[in-house]
Formats: structure tokens, sequence, C-alpha cells
């Protein structure tokens, strides 16, 4: 289906159906026995901070099943930990980890095009140098809270290069593992590599790090061999506000806010400025746009209800943004609520009051 061109009520089915595909997709028996396989042999934590951009699927881009790699994303792939929502998020989830004896490795990223600048990160203003300047400023971040020492949390900033879906591992001395450039390698081949750019890396991470990039080669092998659209026009159509928005890993269909900046209003502003330039342009139908808030859960009872109210808040919050700054816009939203069930990642429409 041709999702940008069609009225908006039949992009949110097309929209709700997918999120329906993905749910299917995740617990089928073989994606649920490819993870326990995986976790059994590979018993580090993977996590990454990343933009919006849907170009960006680690999962994919690495051959590693569903679910293993831990998403944070937000619009221009902009975090401080000095947030307190997200500091919050990130120490929760590094805590659930290391009290199960896994270690975690935080993948730091930003992105950029090799052909050409302007398929970049919209967010730095398509300025690589200063995408990649903020993840080490993050990466600064982790270890002040999590320690310098790398014991349990290894941090690293890494590239990913949006033509060929390939990785640029940034070593601790600075120097780069680009992924498109090296020669084919076995898991035993690639060791020495990594031990030279990573030397203060534990063993157990480093063998988990190695089958992501092996993977990425093998990524990058099938890219080259696709006759491949590199679609650079902004034609998005939704704003998303909230977690759980992993099913929509793909580019230039949502604008995606992450519940983690003490200052929502500003981001939410800016996207819906973005909604009506594309409106304007005629890149997408003007008969309306959808506003998304969803939040996750992990349990029934008390963690889904306190899902439901969040999600309701970041609804109403979102939905008053847009109202004050883009009235007219705000007569074209078209509103949902949801929350997303962690263990099948099923998405749940809720009523917004």
């Amino acid at each position: 289906m041709d999702t940008y061109n069609k009225p908006i009520a039949q992009r949110i089915e097309w929209l709700m159906e997918h999120a329906r595909r993905h749910s299917e997709a995740f617990i089928s028996a073989e994606a649920f026995l490819a993870r326990q396989r995986y976790l059994a042999h590979h018993t580090s934590a993977v996590a990454a901070l990343k933009c919006m951009d849907g170009r960006i699927n680690l999962s994919v881009a690495t051959h590693t099943p569903l679910g293993i790699i831990q998403p944070f994303r937000n619009l221009g792939g902009m975090f401080d930990l000095g947030w307190p929502h997200l500091g919050e998020v990130l120490a929760n989830y590094v805590h659930d980890q290391v009290v199960t004896g896994r270690r975690v490795l935080l993948l730091i990223t930003y992105h950029y095009s090799k052909s050409d600048k302007l398929r970049g990160c919209a967010g730095f203003n398509f300025d690589t140098d200063a995408a990649r300047a903020h993840t080490y400023a993050i990466k600064r971040q982790v270890e002040h809270v999590f320690g310098a020492g790398h014991n349990t949390v290894y941090p690293i900033v890494c590239g990913f290069e949006t033509d060929e879906d390939a990785l640029v591992l940034h070593g601790t001395n600075g120097e780069p593992m680009d992924v498109s450039r090296l020669a084919a390698h076995d898991q035993d081949g690639l060791r020495p590599a990594l031990e030279k750019i990573f030397p203060d890396m534990p063993a157990q991470i480093r063998f988990d790090l190695e089958p992501l990039v092996l993977g990425n080669q093998a990524r990058i092998t099938e890219v080259r061999k696709m006759a491949r659209t590199l679609d650079v026009e902004h034609r998005e159509w939704m704003i998303c506000v909230g977690r759980g928005f992993d099913f929509l890993h793909m580019p230039n269909l949502a604008l995606i806010i992450g519940p983690y900046s003490p200052n929502l209003a500003e981001p939410i502003s800016i996207a819906g400025g973005i909604i009506e330039d594309n409106m304007r342009a005629g890149r997408i139908p003007n008969d309306g746009f959808l506003l998304l808030a969803s939040v996750p859960y992990d349990e029934v009872g008390v963690d889904r209800a306190r899902a439901e109210l969040k999600s309701r808040f970041l609804s109403k919050f979102a939905a008053n943004v847009i109202r004050a700054g883009h009235p007219a816009l705000a007569a074209k939203m078209q509103v949902r609520t949801a929350v997303l069930d962690w263990r099948s990642r099923t998405l749940e429409t809720i009523t917004a009051d």
C-alpha cells in the first residue's frame, strides 16, 4: 500500500494492521526460540540510543533476532542523562540486567549518508561532526553514571551509514572501525581487530559484539545487491509521543518524540511544523495527520494502569501543544492513545479520557 497518498482513515487502518503483524511476528514460536537461543549464547544485554529515523533498524542491520537490542529513540537522536525521566529509565534498565548477572553493551549512535549530506540527520542540520560530538558527550555522561572502568556498562560511539546500513565503531582512542571496509572474517578472525580498538572491553562483551559486526557485514553485502531507492524527502504524516514504536522502522513515516526531555513542548511543536510543511508542499494529503501516544507496560494490574494514565497524559499534552502552536493543523488532527504490552509487543488502543 502507498501509505502516503491514501486518505487519513486508510493510513491509520494500515498502521494498526502493521502493528498487529509486527506483534504476531515477535511472538511467533520461531522468533521466540531464536531469541532464547541467542541469549543463551550471548549473555550481554544490548541497548541503543538512536534517532527516530526509521532507516536505523539495528536488528535488521546486524541480523539480530527481534527483541534482542533495546532501543531508546528520540527526535534528532538527542539525549541528556541529566533529564530526570531518561536517567531513571536507563538506570532501571541497567539495574534489571545487572541483577541477573548480565553486562550491558550500550551503542550510542549517530547517522549520516556517505553519498549525500542531506540524507543525514536533520536534527543536527545535517552536520555529522556535530552529531558525532553529541554522542561523545553522551558517552561521557554514561561513564559518569555507570563508571569509566567499563566493567559492567560498556558504551560505544557508533556511526550508522544509511546508504549501506553500515556500522562505524569508534574505539576507545577514537580510532574508527568502518564495517563496510572490513575484510571478510569469521568470529575468531575478527577478535584481534576488536581487541585493538577496545583494549579494555571485557571478554564477554567483546564476544557478544562480534556477531553484531559479522551480521552487519552480511547485511552490507545484501544491500549492495539491492536496487535501493534512497528516499530523502520528508513525507511524515504521524507524530508519535512516548515509547514502544519499534514497529515503525520505515523511513519518512513518523516523527517520534521520546518522553525523556523535560521540555516536551518544543519538539512536539517542531514536529507539528514539519507536518504542516509536508501538507503545504503536497508531499502528503492535507486531509489529516495522526497523533499517536504510546506507553509500554510489563505486567497487568498496577503497571498497566499507570501506563494508561501516562499515555493519556502524553496524548492530551501533545494535542494541546499542537492546538496552541498550530491551530489550523489541529483541526486535521486524528488522536489515538495506546499502551503496549512489552511481552508481546501488542499495541492496545485505549480511550483518551
